[in-house]
């Protein structure tokens, strides 16, 4: 068969993989399985989580914590059912084209494990499970905290008696809990297993090149809560002019907005909490970041450098479409693959993008000051956004980003400087030098 080619390298057609999750509630397993169906579809390998939770609040929306003990016969049969029904799914999903399917659930037991084994591996998908244990006290009341707040289960509760229905669901699972290979009885298992958010990680019968990089992006993930900043450059020469790439410097505007910057920084990030800086290389975005506060530490990316534009480089759009106007409908029919010539792709960025993104995910509180198209390909990493919208998500000059991960989405928050900008947004087909994007999908 022919092989598959997207981001994260070179599949057999017939890779079939189910990340199966293990593990007690509040451990963050739907925040891994999220950031895991995230990094693979961000990357084009067609991934989808099935969260069996979702199959069982169709007969259970809002359960007490006496539904998930085990003495509780028709529970057991509903969440069974809930199980039995998300596998069969999934297994249909397989064969429309499915390459990383993720069982999000408990799995908490010896038996359930082999059961989904056994189901899985009869159709002919390879299973690795991924554990996350933790008994830091501290991070499982965060999550705690963070579940009562988003999970379905508790929509409309009061907090602090969600909260402790949520540690009495957690005691009857730790009644019949066992860890992966405990009793070295699962040494024939592919898995994964984390120990407190990282500190410890145990690998065991991992295959070949696909489950391996599941498997490194995984082991550096954490589920502290933090959160990541975003800006474009203050606006440029470059932007006034309507011009593509370039190293111009900043305008007067855009000289404005680097000093308004460490205003809206602290505004949003606090004066006390530690901030990492990351530019790229180009003259626009260090001197955006200049004014920050010294204690930051600032490093510069070759990666988050602006799409190349290749021959287009410096040019307007109405010199684009008058010097080669093929290539002005060709990007505009699929801008996310369209390369220019001599230059890249949003593909191309995103697979660059790659590295940051690993680092992001094992990091804690970061600034990316950057360009437009960077810009968008994180942001629809973080917000899932899909492929052929991401190239035109409108991200205005002069405004800082929040994003802050949790375990069912990511929250946004935007800060706006209050500085006029151009707009460098460009709809389908026009050759403007600015104009204003359509109000939907946009930051």
């Amino acid at each position: 068969m022919a092989p598959k080619i997207n981001g994260i390298g070179i599949m057999p057609e017939d890779t079939r993989i189910c990340v199966v999750m293990v593990g007690l509630p509040a451990r963050g397993k739907s925040y891994i399985a999220q950031r895991a169906q995230r990094y693979l579809k961000w990357l084009s390998v067609p991934a989808k989580t099935f969260n069996v939770g979702n199959y069982r609040r169709k007969d259970a929306p809002h359960p007490s914590a006496d539904f998930f003990d085990t003495n509780n016969a028709e529970g057991e049969r509903q969440r069974r059912a809930a199980a039995n029904a998300a596998v069969t799914d999934m297994l249909k999903w397989f064969k429309t084209g499915g390459v990383v399917g993720i069982l999000d659930a408990t799995n908490s037991t010896k038996e359930r494990r082999k059961w989904v084994l056994d189901r899985l591996t009869k159709e002919g998908i390879e299973v690795i499970f991924v554990e996350s244990k933790c008994d830091d006290e501290e991070l499982v009341m965060a999550n705690i905290r963070d579940v009562k707040t988003s999970s379905p289960d508790y929509q409309g509760q009061d907090p602090e008696q969600a909260a402790l229905d949520f540690r009495e669901r957690i005691r009857n699972y730790e009644k019949v809990y066992k860890s992966i290979n405990d009793d070295n009885d699962e040494d024939h298992l592919t898995y994964l297993k984390i120990m407190n958010v990282g500190k410890k990680v145990f690998i065991n019968r991992i295959q070949d090149y696909l489950q391996s990089r599941v498997v490194y992006f995984l082991m550096n993930l954490h589920i502290r809560p933090r959160s990541v900043w975003l800006s474009r450059h203050g606006e440029s020469e470059y932007n006034l002019e309507g011009r593509i790439g370039g190293d111009s410097l900043l305008s007067h505007r855009g000289e404005e907005y680097a000093r308004k910057l460490p205003e809206l920084v602290r505004q949003s990030v606090g004066s006390d909490r530690p901030l990492t800086v990351w530019t790229s290389t180009l003259k626009r975005t260090i001197a955006t970041a200049r004014h920050l506060p010294k204690h930051y530490n600032q490093l510069q990316w070759k990666a988050l450098d602006e799409l190349d534009a290749g021959v287009c480089d410096g040019l307007t759009y109405q010199e684009i479409a008058d010097q080669y106007p093929e290539d002005f409908q060709a990007r505009d029919e699929d801008k996310y693959n369209y390369r220019y010539r001599g230059g890249e792709s949003y593909r191309d960025v995103v697979i660059r993008l790659e590295p940051i993104i690993m680092e992001l995910e094992r990091s804690e509180n970061i600034l990316i000051i950057s360009h437009q198209a960077v810009i968008r390909c994180i942001y629809a990493y973080f917000m899932q956004k899909p492929q052929e919208e991401s190239p035109w998500v409108p991200v205005p000059l002069h405004t800082l980003i929040k994003l802050t991960p949790r375990a069912y989405d990511t929250e946004l928050e935007k800060y706006d400087a209050k500085i006029k900008a151009v707009s460098t947004w460009r709809g389908k087909g026009s050759t403007a030098k600015h104009e204003d994007p359509k109000p939907e999908g946009g930051i």
